[in-house]
């Protein structure tokens, strides 16, 4: 069996689906991250677990926007032991309150939280708390799989729920796409790779729409260049009112 031919071809559909329906909020998000900017407010990113590694994908990296400030937590990361307490975390009613706490967020900031299922508290508590500060709060969710589940939250309410911008990423109800024929459980999931492609291309979007406007363009120079460690610096000088993760 070609699994791995049919994991290419569920891939390249979702990325093809992806361009064709959310094109479009991809690049209203991106106006509203650079309005975001020019009025001098910050934007955050936010994952549990393996949607964390989006927030990890877009911060501080070659080609990746500067002005990007992780929100991490040592016990929803993967290196956590053992590796199920991230689950029991990522569960925990009020985190994410604390967590969105312990930054330096305002009134007009932007928080962007990716969560597949949106159904666990640390990501809607997220985006209660950023509402109350009345930040504006973007989701890159799964629809299909959220609405197929219940909310783990008292408020009873999933992430979609909650937010002001929603980004489906098209995938499978339990993410894995490809059927395997030995054992019920399909494999080889598809988030990791459409929320690289979301970021990246709402950076792509933002970029264009600074250009238009004449704004600088914070974007990380590779630090294994030559001169790549003096053009971040300057660079993050620069912005260092809207950068708070030195």
């Amino acid at each position: 069996m070609n699994y791995v031919g049919q994991y290419h071809q569920n891939i390249k559909s979702t990325l093809d689906q992806m361009m064709e329906k959310q094109a479009s909020v991809l690049e209203e998000s991106a106006r509203l991250m650079v309005d975001t900017i020019q009025a001098g407010n910050s934007l955050y990113l936010f994952g549990a677990s393996h949607a964390g590694i989006f927030t990890e994908d877009a911060f501080y990296r070659a080609g990746g926007m500067a002005l990007f400030n992780p929100i991490f937590s040592p016990s929803l990361m993967l290196n956590v032991r053992p590796v199920t307490t991230t689950s029991k975390m990522e569960r925990l009613e009020g985190q994410g309150h604390i967590l969105l706490d312990s930054k330096p967020v305002q009134k007009g900031d932007v928080l962007f939280i990716h969560s597949v299922s949106g159904r666990n508290p640390v990501a809607i508590d997220m985006a209660l708390a950023a509402q109350e500060k009345e930040m504006k709060v973007l989701a890159l969710t799964n629809l299909s799989y959220s609405k197929s589940v219940e909310s783990r939250h008292s408020t009873g309410k999933r992430l979609f729920e909650v937010s002001d911008f929603i980004i489906d990423n098209l995938g499978e109800p339990g993410d894995a796409s490809v059927s395997i024929d030995s054992i019920p459980q399909k494999a080889a999931p598809t988030s990791t790779i459409t929320g690289s492609f979301v970021i990246h291309s709402i950076v792509l979007y933002m970029i264009s729409i600074m250009e238009e406007r004449g704004l600088d363009i914070p974007i990380f120079r590779s630090a294994n260049i030559d001169g790549g460690d003096e053009y971040n610096k300057e660079m993050m000088e620069k912005h260092a009112d809207q950068i708070h993760y030195l």
